[in-house]
């Protein structure tokens, strides 16, 4: 028996119809260590996890699977769990309508003679709340918790099935910085605990902080393993290296502005909650973009960026919005999604999953879905050839990689769907473009990619307001940025003015001017 090693994953290999994800992958984590993997989007490592946790079963791949120097053969995400092994996947599998303390037991209730044990399920999920630092009452509905603290529900719920290793698949994605450093804290506090954790994430400067051992994945193959506590400091200049096969020298791609004439105020914008109409979410903001201009708008998880980007979207969120919009200096309302499509504003959302993409569908009719009125002919017939056409243009420009353009959205990397998302927004021909979140959960290269399409779009003269909650991305794309807290647009800084600091303290001022 390997004492030292609590997992060896050997010669793994999975198909798909046409495809190899995975081609003799190697994993080896040392028990009790922090054990990182990466690679681009595609490269196989949420595959990988998924055959690790009987996502796919014993018997659907090649290879073999060691736990403590013993084989397994896992057929289902309960026989893994059986073992100690619990996957927390990207999108959270909570239920919304049930309570905290309901759903860290769901499926393993704490029951008497198959009845419910009410007292002891809340006492045991208080102290499992206690434990990864979450102060909320363990009936607390599940819907009233940001993602930071639903992540450390999901946590909590793998610490109940008595985890001994545990897979965390982009767990700070959709986390703030200040989110994330408390997840990755937690995850440190673990590891002396004794648990062994797994760690997919894009995110290299939590990689280089964090982990122990980071293994490379590219093309669905094991690249090598770097020892991040070596005599040589592995940084994340080397780990990209591995991950594309070749120095990624610049992050951001050059771009000299060409700003033209304003396209777009917005002044006064003031939205309330949608159920809660007393309470102000965005409270008189003003910003403006220009033709040719890429402006940022930073702010901490709760800041209301999404909330005045979509409330500006057709009135896509919120109640008793007030404020004026201009178009070319000239006001405008945007009432409705279809008014704001028609004065030439789209927006593509942070949640490309749920609300970006119909992942069910073709590449072909989601580019096409969003100005169908310019492909229909006589009597409103869409002409597919037409169609067709213009879903391969976007296909080939974009570099979406993918058989053909009647490949489902679903079975898209994140990177691809994504740039899918910015087509379908392309090919309504905007003036102003909202981009939320456009690089969450993708990886470096495809991120590159991404900005190339944002700074091509710019010297088109479009408008592009871009949100993220990654300051370095703002900071390295944009001319302007608006920092936010609190519903308040706090400030506004130029491309040589704004650096973290500053961006920081203006992110947490609060309406007398002071930073908490």
């Amino acid at each position: 028996m390997d004492n030292e090693h609590i997992l060896e994953m050997r010669g793994i290999t999975k198909r798909f119809p046409g495809v190899a994800a995975l081609q003799e992958v190697t994993l080896a984590v040392r028990r009790g260590e922090i054990h990182a993997i990466c690679g681009e989007n595609g490269a196989g490592k949420s595959t990988l996890m998924k055959v690790l946790s009987g996502v796919y079963p014993h018997g659907s791949y090649e290879g073999d699977i060691l736990l403590d120097g013993e084989a397994v053969e896992f057929r289902s995400v309960r026989d893994s769990e059986a073992r100690g092994v619990v996957i927390i996947h990207q999108e959270l599998a909570l239920s919304p309508y049930l309570s905290v303390a309901e759903n860290i037991f769901l499926g393993n209730e704490q029951a008497k003679r198959g009845v419910i044990d009410w007292n002891r399920t809340n006492a045991e999920a208080g102290r499992l709340l206690e434990r990864v630092g979450l102060p909320e009452k363990p009936d607390t509905p599940v819907m009233d918790l940001g993602v930071g603290k639903q992540q450390l529900v999901e946590i909590a719920k793998a610490l109940s099935k008595e985890v001994r290793l545990l897979i965390l698949d982009e767990p700070t994605a959709a986390l703030n910085d200040e989110d994330s450093a408390h997840l990755l804290n937690l995850i440190r506090g673990l590891k002396d605990q004794g648990i062994t954790s797994i760690l997919i994430s894009h995110k290299l400067n939590e990689i280089e902080a964090i982990a122990d051992s980071t293994t490379i994945l590219r093309d669905g193959r094991t690249i090598e393993t770097l020892d991040m506590h070596g005599p040589e400091r592995v940084t994340e200049e080397r780990i990209i290296r591995g991950m594309v096969g070749r120095p990624l020298d610049h992050r951001f791609p050059e771009r000299t502005p060409e700003i033209g004439e304003e396209v777009l105020r917005v002044e006064g914008w003031t939205v309330h909650h949608p159920v809660d109409h007393a309470r102000t979410v965005v409270d008189g903001a003003t910003v403006a973009v220009r033709r040719g201009e890429v402006v940022g708008l930073a702010g901490l998880m709760g800041a209301g960026r999404t909330e005045l980007a979509m409330s500006l979207y057709g009135r896509t969120y919120g109640a008793r919005v007030s404020g004026q919009v201009f178009k070319n200096g000239r006001p405008v309302e945007l009432r409705t999604v279809g008014q704001a499509i028609r004065h030439g504003i789209a927006y593509a959302t942070e949640d490309r999953k749920r609300y970006g993409l119909n992942l069910i569908d073709t590449i072909q009719h989601n580019i096409s879905a969003s100005a169908l009125g310019k492909l229909t002919g006589p009597g409103g017939v869409v002409d597919r050839e037409r169609e067709a056409t213009v879903a391969e243009k976007y296909r080939r420009d974009l570099n979406i990689k993918a058989p053909t353009v009647q490949a489902f959205a679903g079975k898209l990397s994140g990177g691809n769907q994504q740039k899918v998302v910015l087509s379908k927004c392309i090919f309504a021909d905007p003036d102003v473009l909202i981009l939320d979140e456009p690089t969450r959960g993708i990886d470096v290269g495809a991120k590159y990619e991404i900005y190339v399409i944002i700074n091509t779009l710019a010297q088109q003269g479009k408008g592009i307001i871009v949100i993220s909650s990654e300051l370095p991305e703002l900071l390295g794309i944009c001319d302007r940025i608006y920092a936010l807290n609190e519903g308040r647009v706090t400030g506004e800084l130029s491309r040589d003015e704004a650096t973290q600091e500053r961006l920081m303290h203006l992110m947490t001022m609060d309406k007398d001017g002071h930073a908490r």
